[in-house]
């Protein structure tokens, strides 16, 4: 899906303290939306609750989406912001960065890096690392 509005958003410097990223609540609920995932989610009987158990229920998903070629990197994408979100909301001093390009990243109290986009890809393309896993070892550090 082309969303003109986003891509220019995404496109743009984000490092700078006047840019979206100075809104750290408009920033996190814009990357919560997940519309996709959480639609997918939905049909199956999963409700997104933005909590570590909702991760593990999303881990047991069968993966309808790796045969729709347009839906696998949307919803790969959906699964990383989501992973995102659940960190940002559950895990003490976790937020919302610009990471290379511009792309969101969480960087956690202790200044570690985690690009949950690709950790998304990953789970939508071959269902590991789990998405609770990935949250487990974040949490832990």
């Amino acid at each position: 899906m082309n969303i003109p509005f986003l891509d220019n958003w995404r496109k743009r410097p984000a490092a700078t303290a006047t840019g979206a990223w100075s809104d750290p609540e408009g920033v996190a609920q814009l990357l919560s939306e997940c519309d996709l995932l959480r639609d997918r989610a939905e049909r199956a009987g999963v409700v997104l609750g933005d909590s570590p158990v909702s991760l593990e229920a999303l881990d047991q998903l069968l993966p309808r989406w790796r045969d729709d070629p347009e839906e696998l990197p949307r919803l790969a994408n959906d699964a990383g912001l989501y992973l995102g979100t659940v960190i940002v909301r559950t895990v003490p001093g976790a937020r919302w960065e610009p990471g290379p390009e511009g792309r969101p990243i969480v960087v956690m109290a202790s200044g570690r890096e985690v690009d949950v986009v690709a950790a998304g890809q990953e789970w939508a393309d071959t269902g590991t690392p789990e998405l609770s896993q990935v949250y487990a070892e974040v949490a832990e550090s």
